[in-house]
């Protein structure tokens, strides 16, 4: 039987945040935004030093509770607009539940999606460079770490290895490890990345990578509300109703990832592997019904493993994507599981 997670008082978190300039930690104090890069130097944990620049974004009301916020290896540093960088971030969706003016939040650029990296990236080699971050950064233990996809194993292992720096654990689609069917799908995308390299169309390599991974982002369901139109011909050519769609999606991620940081981060969700006993803080788990990349029934036999764990189940036609589409449905989620830290004032 699944339990809910202890609750944290918000007291513990009084010194949680300690932000170089002590003159800002006050009540009442605005919401703010601040970019930075930080140099940082990893010993990866398969062989090597990864040395380079780690781009961050902490945005909220200083001295407040901290969160660290993860999605998908596509996400950044970008979560949320504010005054000071107005446009809108990845998880824009939530901005009700991740409200700024109660929190602080703290997202980076993942280490290696500038394609600067050029051995295997491990999760654990994410949760150093964080760690380096926080330390920069005067931060002492973060409240909350909220995960999406990638974003949740490197939480779960943030979990594991840098307990006393960490409150709680909200992991969405995520599980212990990858599951096979996702990893092959995973490998064939790097194949083309690989083909277009060969070829010296890197690029094309990456939009077609792009497109076959929204086969597993989304649903069966939804590409058949959305594309059962006929196909068409175009200058002699077959084209079905979705090949639009997805030509879209894979030019668009072109112009924010390159193949080496793609091939990188694509490496870095297969070699995710966790003993789920190692996750010491409170932990929160969700699943998704028709995630075809993490299948529900891998969270839940995680979370029947860990007598202090808290299973929601969701129904969603998106899939993976649920956490970026369903914004009522996880947006309840995230606002419980904060409410039961007490992190409110």
């Amino acid at each position: 039987m699944l339990s809910v997670a202890p609750q944290a008082s918000l007291e513990e978190f009084g010194e949680a945040t300690m932000k170089p300039n002590e003159q800002y930690r006050t009540e009442t104090a605005p919401a703010v935004a601040c970019r930075g890069e930080l140099s940082v130097i990893v010993p990866l944990r398969h062989g090597g030093i990864g040395g380079g620049k780690l781009a961050y974004e902490l945005l909220g009301r200083p001295g407040a509770p901290l969160l660290i916020v993860a999605g998908g290896i596509s996400a950044g540093r970008h979560v949320l607009g504010s005054c000071d960088f107005a446009e809108a971030g990845w998880w824009q969706s939530q901005s009700g539940s991740l409200d700024p003016s109660r929190y602080q939040i703290l997202a980076i650029d993942w280490y290696g999606s500038n394609g600067s990296i050029t051995l295997p990236i491990d999760p654990v080699d994410q949760v150093e460079a964080l760690r380096q971050l926080l330390d920069h950064l005067g931060i002492a233990k973060a409240a909350a770490f909220i995960g999406a996809s990638y974003g949740a194993m490197v939480g779960m292992h943030f979990a594991a290895l840098l307990p006393d720096r960490l409150g709680a654990l909200l992991a969405i689609s995520a599980s212990d490890r990858p599951h096979p069917f996702a990893s092959a799908c995973r490998a064939l995308q790097r194949g083309v990345i690989t083909l277009g390299e060969r070829h010296g169309d890197m690029a094309s390599g990456v939009a077609l990578a792009r497109a076959m991974a929204m086969l597993t982002y989304r649903t069966p369901d939804e590409f058949a509300d959305r594309f059962g139109e006929a196909p068409i011909i175009r200058n002699s050519i077959v084209r079905v109703a979705s090949e639009d769609y997805l030509a879209a999606q894979g030019e668009r991620h072109c112009e924010r990832m390159n193949g080496f940081a793609y091939r990188r981060l694509s490496e870095s969700i297969d070699l995710h592997r966790i003993e789920a006993e190692t996750i010491k803080v409170p932990l929160t788990l969700v699943a998704v019904d028709s995630d075809v990349l993490v299948p529900a029934d891998d969270i839940e036999r995680m979370a029947g493993r860990l007598s202090g764990a808290t299973l929601h189940r969701i129904s969603s036609r998106f899939g993976h994507d649920a956490f970026l589409k369903e914004e009522a449905q996880v947006g309840a989620i995230i606002t419980s599981f904060l409410d039961t830290l007490e992190l409110s004032r």
